[in-house]
């Protein structure tokens, strides 16, 4: 997708923080924008900000945990502007806390939201993005915990290591039928994202318990983050040229790379193994070469 003058993009959490910036952005690249957000009140002062740039931006109250909510919006968007080509699977919380202690509801809140919003957002655009022929893209917003587990963070580092692996596994799917796919990997930026738990629904406990982040330290460390400007900026580069991994703190990539090192020398332990070594010699599966 190198021109986005005139195309469509259905950005979700784009009331605020990352989302926000990346309707503002694809908006001023000339595209028509529907934002979707399960805040209504923010959702509304955010369509009403952006067209008051001057913007072409239309918005949807959806719960992305609910498929049937994600196909409602994705038909507001046909409705609104005929077609659809650029999806931001961008909605997220977090929640945090030690191991063995986090609530059950919290492990099912953040994994329907970060997870399952993505898989409702691939399975239901996918065949809109195909029907018209022009091509299209999904953006879905990872994280660099999805890389770099953090300890404190476990149930929203294991949603996004998640949706990695899930992107990995589309994107070349989706670019045998002319689709691309991005995955959204930023480190600390500066949104609310340690307030997660404001738009938490009630059957995950609603606002009223808190998401083991509300620690000021904790959010301190975020609203000090890079600008979600910035990530939108990097996201419109990324996407025009059908980048897979896009980093935005590339100060990460030492920690990154031991990572992988680390994993590399299972596999020298592997050719070293004695009891491996007994096994005859075997390829990659065909479609893993």
């Amino acid at each position: 997708m190198k021109e986005l003058r005139g195309k469509t993009a259905f950005v979700t959490g784009g009331a605020s923080g990352i989302g926000y910036a990346m309707a503002e952005a694809f908006g001023r690249e000339g595209m028509n924008v529907m934002i979707a957000d399960i805040e209504a009140g923010p959702l509304a002062a955010s369509v009403s900000a952006l067209q008051a740039m001057g913007l072409r931006i239309e918005g949807v109250e959806t719960d992305v945990t609910r498929r049937e909510s994600v196909r409602q919006a994705a038909g507001r968007v046909i409705e609104a502007f005929g077609k659809v080509h650029l999806v931001c699977n961008n909605a997220g919380v977090g929640t945090g806390g030690r191991m063995s202690e986090i609530p059950e509801r919290d492990w099912a809140w953040v994994f329907d939201v970060n997870v399952m919003g993505v898989v409702h957002g691939v399975e239901i655009f996918t065949p809109l993005l195909r029907e018209h022929g022009d091509g299209g893209h999904f953006v879905n917003t990872a994280s660099i915990a999805g890389l770099l587990p953090s300890p404190g963070l476990t149930p929203y580092s294991g949603t996004k290591a998640a949706v990695v692996a899930l992107s990995e596994a589309w994107a070349p799917q989706l670019a045998a039928r002319k689709i691309g796919l991005s995955i959204l990997c930023p480190g600390l930026v500066a949104t609310r994202f340690s307030e997660s738990r404001r738009n938490r629904q009630a059957v995950y406990g609603g606002d009223s318990e808190l998401s083991g982040l509300e620690k000021p330290e904790v959010a301190a460390g975020f609203l000090g983050g890079v600008a979600p400007a910035t990530i939108a900026a990097r996201v419109v580069e990324a996407v025009k040229a059908d980048e897979l991994y896009v980093f935005t703190h590339p100060e990460y990539r030492e920690l990154v790379k031991a990572r992988f090192d680390a994993i590399l020398a299972g596999f020298d332990a592997a050719d070293a193994s004695l009891v491996l070594a007994a096994l005859p010699a075997r390829e990659p599966p065909a479609w893993r070469r």
